[in-house]
């Protein structure tokens, strides 16, 4: 029962705790304050970007016990980061506790609560049912196994998840690592990967999912009390009844949320959509966006890469059709040149892809 509640509290640590220390930097990108939704997506955007620039180099120069220094290695990339992080959160508490205090007070709207309540109850009920009910999924055979040879093997993409036999370098897969994000959380937790692919992951990143559809979901109603819920009650229902096909994002999040592509598809893309959002509004009112908010558009694109060799390009298309839309419209020419910066690390993985195949 003691290792069973250790291994919980690491896992709280790892993939609740530091993205939300490390996004501290990142809080005040939408102008809003205190943001944890903001502040725990957005760090961990920070810790895959790092895990992504940290692993395919091991994958592809050192594959015999790359997994063992790609623990040692990510491992003290987080300690630095949380580190930093904390003593940066010290400077900002007195800031945090003025902005709470101002927020106090207010009448209570029982009808909007109400509202929450249920948006609370659906999200729990998506968390269950994708943790404790079976399903067929093809692709599991491959992406889970991945994550637990990877563990139990320490080495990365070198052995054949359908056969067991040794292989050469799968590049299609190496450069979008996202089952060895699983087998590192197995190994410093000492969960099972597959218990972290089909239990914990579904409910981690299921709720990350919805956080950003929160923060998409304030910039579209407003400060619409009940509306604001409803909007959430919306997108839970369409993820509840959007299995219609096996291949919609909606059953992505539900049947496939350890697989990097359904990652990619839930959380990545929506996250960006938001930033070129947020980014067309400020042109529009005549604002900058600052350093912060171009560091983690361009941390978004690298975990894109991370969760498929596919999103390099889907991100990089994204990117310059928002870039280049909002240039147009708002009549802003300044928007560009950072969003080609942006796409500078996912165009070289296209590229290492290109040149591998």
């Amino acid at each position: 029962m003691l290792q069973a509640l250790i291994q919980i509290l690491i896992l709280v640590l790892l993939l609740v705790a530091a993205p939300v220390l490390v996004g501290g930097t990142f809080a005040r990108v939408d102008g809003e304050g205190l943001n944890l939704p903001l502040r725990w997506v957005s760090g961990q955007m920070f810790l895959w970007t790092g895990f992504q620039i940290i692993c395919v180099p091991l994958i592809l120069l050192h594959p015999n016990n790359s997994f063992r220094y790609l623990c040692m290695l990510f491992g003290g990339f987080m300690a630095a980061a949380l580190l930093v992080a904390l003593g940066a959160e010290a400077g900002r508490r007195k800031k945090r506790k003025a902005l709470q205090a101002e927020k106090r007070g207010g009448e209570r709207d029982k009808t909007a609560i109400s509202l929450w309540l249920l948006v609370f109850g659906l999200l729990v009920l998506q968390q269950v049912l994708a943790a404790t009910m079976a399903y067929e999924e093809g692709d599991d055979a491959y992406y889970v196994a991945t994550a637990v040879i990877t563990e139990s093997s320490d080495t990365m993409y070198q052995i054949l998840p359908y056969t067991g036999f040794t292989t050469g370098l799968d590049a299609r897969h190496g450069l979008a690592p996202f089952p060895v994000w699983a087998a590192f959380l197995s190994r410093l937790s000492g969960v099972h990967a597959a218990t972290i692919s089909q239990i914990v992951l579904p409910v981690v990143l299921i709720a990350m999912a919805y956080s950003v559809f929160f923060l998409i979901g304030r910039n579209l109603v407003g400060n619409n009390r009940r509306g604001f819920p409803l909007f959430m009650i919306f997108i839970e229902l369409l993820v509840v009844f959007g299995g219609q096909s096996l291949y919609t994002s909606e059953n992505f999040l539900l049947v496939r949320t350890a697989q990097g592509k359904a990652v990619l598809a839930s959380i990545v893309i929506p996250f960006l959509f938001w930033l070129l959002f947020m980014s067309a509004e400020r042109q529009q009112r005549g604002e900058k966006n600052g350093i912060r908010y171009w560091l983690l558009l361009g941390m978004t694109m690298v975990s894109g890469c991370l969760c498929s060799t596919q999103g390099a390009l889907l991100v990089c298309l994204l990117s310059g059709a928002g870039g280049l839309c909002t240039a147009v419209c708002c009549r802003s020419r300044k928007v560009i040149l950072p969003v080609a910066a942006c796409c500078v690390i996912p165009a070289l993985f296209m590229v290492l892809y290109l040149v591998l195949e």
